[in-house]
């Protein structure tokens, strides 16, 4: 009897739980690189950056809303540029504003992400 008690509130917690849907925390790396793809080429040998490069530059700041979000970025971002064989670190820092996009902390892979979340939300 018991333990058809506990079966039957174990079932009626996996149902509840199971009809909650999954919210994704923060930018997930895979996505924020999928938008920086296109500005590979321009981060390896400069010159004018592709407008699919800027495009996902421009989404990638109107996506990241939330402190958590922009870290997640920032961090991302980092990670990528210690990933890229042969990126120039001044086109890296000098991507955002040739693409017109308001990012105010430098793309590289010594960035202080966390700095960065600080400064941003004071602005």
């Amino acid at each position: 009897m018991a333990s058809s008690k506990v079966l039957c509130v174990l079932m009626i917690c996996i149902v509840l739980g199971s009809a909650v849907p999954m919210i994704e925390a923060g930018l997930p790396c895979p996505r924020i690189r999928g938008m920086i793809a296109p500005c590979l080429s321009y981060l390896q040998k400069g010159g004018k950056p592709l407008d699919t490069c800027c495009n996902g530059i421009k989404g990638l700041v109107s996506s990241a809303t939330t402190p958590k979000d922009r870290q997640d970025a920032c961090r991302c971002l980092q990670q990528s540029a210690s990933m890229v064989s042969g990126l120039n670190p001044t086109f890296a820092e000098q991507l955002p504003s040739k693409c017109g996009a308001n990012i105010p902390y430098k793309i590289s892979k010594s960035t202080n992400c966390n700095t960065y979340i600080y400064l941003h939300n004071s602005i």
